[in-house]
């Protein structure tokens, strides 16, 4: 059997997951490539990391490298995208998973937390799908990831509302900007998902409470929010365009 990093250069895929190097981004950037897309790893800080990821994708037989950058910087995030380019030869899957969940209540002493969250949530999106936009062919697929808290209004969820709210904005702004050019836009939503960044500071009764909201009674894994992305990355996903899918058992 051919593996899929011997396959000749235009016959491969390639895809770019910022925030790849943990969590659900991890998981989308392995799902990406067990479906056989070579995978650049976007990373904030933590190199270690990244290159575990980038080891475990080159498992499933695809070309993978790992590019630091901080998604909330221009300069960063065209590098980001010329390292994926030079490596792969194209781009056809743009993941904008890298994101921050600060608490803080609304309240002029969060501004900080709020700027902080706005700063890589919604200014990292914004910079990331516009790079996307810019760089991306026919049949390309942009997708950024949401949350399913916008529905329950938490408390203290406010500076992440906020962000995660604007980027859903953006995905249907693009999305019209890119019309006749064949590329689409999406976002996904997962509800309470077990990762490090939604599990700290929460106590074992909170994640108990939480993880009972949705119907289904139970947190989700990063490999169900992978499995929603790899939906509208792949060839089945090419009429759902300008949407959120809420991957969240029933939460919201």
């Amino acid at each position: 059997m051919t593996s899929t990093s011997s396959l000749p250069l235009a016959s491969r895929r390639a895809a770019l997951v910022t925030g790849g190097s943990r969590g659900i981004g991890r998981a989308i950037a392995l799902r990406l490539a067990a479906d056989g897309f070579d995978v650049a790893v976007g990373y904030a800080d933590n190199a270690a990391r990244a290159e575990d990821t980038v080891a475990a994708a080159r498992e499933a037989g695809v070309h993978a490298i790992a590019v630091q950058g901080d998604v909330a910087q221009a300069p960063d995030v065209a590098r980001l995208f010329d390292a994926a380019q030079q490596a792969f030869g194209r781009l056809d899957v743009v993941v904008n998973s890298a994101g921050i969940m600060p608490m803080a209540p609304v309240a002029p002493a969060s501004v900080d937390t709020f700027d902080q969250a706005i700063a890589t949530n919604l200014r990292g999106a914004f910079l990331v799908l516009g790079e996307a936009a810019a760089r991306l062919g026919q049949g390309g697929r942009i997708i950024a990831l949401s949350t399913s808290v916008i529905a329950r209004a938490f408390p203290n969820y406010g500076p992440y509302i906020a962000a995660k709210a604007g980027v859903e904005g953006l995905v249907r702004v693009l999305a019209n900007e890119l019309r006749g050019r064949g590329i689409t836009v999406n976002a996904v939503a997962p509800g309470p998902v077990a990762t490090e960044l939604f599990l700290d500071g929460k106590s074992a009764e909170q994640v108990a409470q939480l993880s009972k909201l949705a119907p289904l009674e139970r947190l989700g894994t990063p490999e169900d929010i992978a499995g929603a992305v790899a939906f509208l990355a792949g060839p089945d996903g090419a009429w759902v365009n300008a949407q959120v899918l809420r991957a969240n058992g029933g939460f919201a």
